[in-house]
């Protein structure tokens, strides 16, 4: 079925408050959304999150550095239309929001092939699991939760919410202060629920980061995520042969190759593509067989409404990553559609595609451009 048009648009939504991370405060963010038509009336949606500012970058993309790589293209073809688009822009892209544009390009496409073949996502991967998928609550961000009883009390919300899992953020205080943290959160939770630690890159070097990570070891969490910067895996090796805590990353890495670097240098134990960076449902498909050739599962970055799909369909997938509200990550705010959490679990929405419904009014509200 011939693709007859592709239109993006931005924009750019306001956080409440600041979300503080170790290295960063983020106060809005950007969002290059991507619509795809097909000469029988069916549209797709996807999009992609371009950090706070610029974010009308990745729709330039789309519309001139995309475009003809798409339209007119037959759009069960994805492998070939995927391939079209990383080849029309090797010199541009191969990562950044080149490959964030392809990503949401790409995940429109699969949203229409889904919603023409009138099954959810999930099923039209090939479902693996049914009913629900397994979630952690995202959170422990410091503008909220600096202070150990401060972090309790929001970890202590999440279990009364049913959740049997938590990742909070540390790097961002000394060790000693975030170990105390982290002490106050494994007491207020138990041993029976998961704690998961982010980073986001805090620490410059190996001896840094395996010295924090020891500290935090005797709150026995389940995994350090993105210790050090992405592009040292090198470094990342070396962390992750010294410490007991599993290393998980690979939110903002791009394409199979850069996963297949981590996986060779043993730099983690668990791999986080996010399938509006990486390259798409295509790309995080491909990503996610390699693990398996590895032993390493997947556990997707953010992007709840789009990742409980892919997890529900994927054998090595365990974990899906949520945010209880839209104070951290705010794209539900142009969404009519969110997931049900039922005991702990997401339920896998049994909408058609990726399920996923704008509110064109409040989209319009936030619009930097329009669709064009």
């Amino acid at each position: 079925m011939k693709i007859v048009d592709l239109e993006a648009c931005t924009v750019a939504i306001p956080l409440e408050r600041p979300a503080t991370f170790a290295t960063r405060v983020v106060h809005e963010r950007h969002f290059s959304l991507v619509r795809v038509r097909r000469e029988d009336g069916i549209d797709g949606l996807g999009y992609c999150y371009v950090g706070s500012r610029a974010g009308h970058l990745a729709t330039l993309a789309v519309r001139e550095l995309l475009r003809d790589s798409v339209i007119g293209r037959d759009s069960e073809n994805t492998e070939q239309i995927w391939d079209g688009m990383y080849r029309e822009t090797l010199l541009q892209g191969r990562g950044g929001l080149v490959l964030r544009a392809m990503s949401a390009i790409d995940n429109a496409l699969w949203d229409a092939k889904a919603k023409a073949a009138g099954l959810p996502l999930y099923k039209y991967l090939g479902a693996h699991r049914e009913g629900t998928v397994p979630v952690y609550a995202s959170g422990g961000y410091y503008a909220q939760s600096a202070t150990p009883s401060e972090l309790a009390r929001e970890v202590e919300s999440y279990l009364e919410m049913g959740f049997k899992a938590v990742k909070v953020k540390v790097g961002r205080l000394s060790p000693p202060e975030d170990a105390a943290r982290l002490a106050a959160a494994r007491s207020t939770m138990g041993q029976d629920t998961q704690l998961l630690l982010d980073a986001n890159n805090a620490w410059r070097d190996a001896p840094t980061a395996i010295a924090a990570i020891r500290a935090f070891e005797r709150a026995s969490p389940g995994w350090i995520e993105e210790p050090v910067m992405p592009d040292e895996v090198d470094m990342m090796a070396t962390i992750a042969r010294a410490v007991d805590t599993p290393v998980a990353t690979g939110e903002i890495d791009y394409g199979r190759w850069a996963f297949k670097r981590l996986l060779d240098a043993g730099a983690a134990s668990i791999l986080q593509p996010d399938v509006g960076v990486c390259g798409g449902v295509t790309e995080w498909r491909r990503i996610a067989a390699l693990a398996t050739a590895y032993g390493v599962p997947v556990a997707p970055h953010s992007r709840q409404e789009s990742h409980v799909h892919l997890v529900a369909s994927t054998p090595n997938a365990t974990w899906l990553e949520y945010f209880p509200d839209d104070s951290i990550t705010n794209i539900s705010r142009v969404f009519t559609t969110a997931l049900e959490i039922v005991d702990g679990e997401a339920v896998i929405p049994d909408r058609t595609g990726f399920g996923t419904e704008l509110d064109e009014d409040a989209l319009a509200a936030y619009w930097v451009d329009g669709w064009g």
